[in-house]
């Protein structure tokens, strides 16, 4: 995987965390802490999309899901 290196600034109580969090789960470097935050970041953002997806209501859909074919009688 190619990596890119990223300068950021943070307030001093996330940096605290950062460190905390390095510590306490094991973690070699700030750099993965950052990542992982990153992924969980994203899976929020994917489950919230899949979410708004799910409530998303078809009517012609639903209509056509309860005519009672099934695959094979394509």
């Amino acid at each position: 995987m190619q990596v890119a290196k990223l300068s950021i600034s943070i307030p001093q109580p996330l940096l605290r965390f950062v460190e905390d969090y390095r510590h306490s789960h094991a973690f070699k470097s700030r750099s993965q802490v950052i990542e992982k935050a990153l992924e969980l970041l994203r899976e929020r953002e994917l489950e919230e999309a899949y979410a708004l997806a799910a409530e998303e209501s078809d009517p012609d859909w639903e209509a056509t899901v309860a005519d009672g074919l099934t695959d094979e009688a394509w």
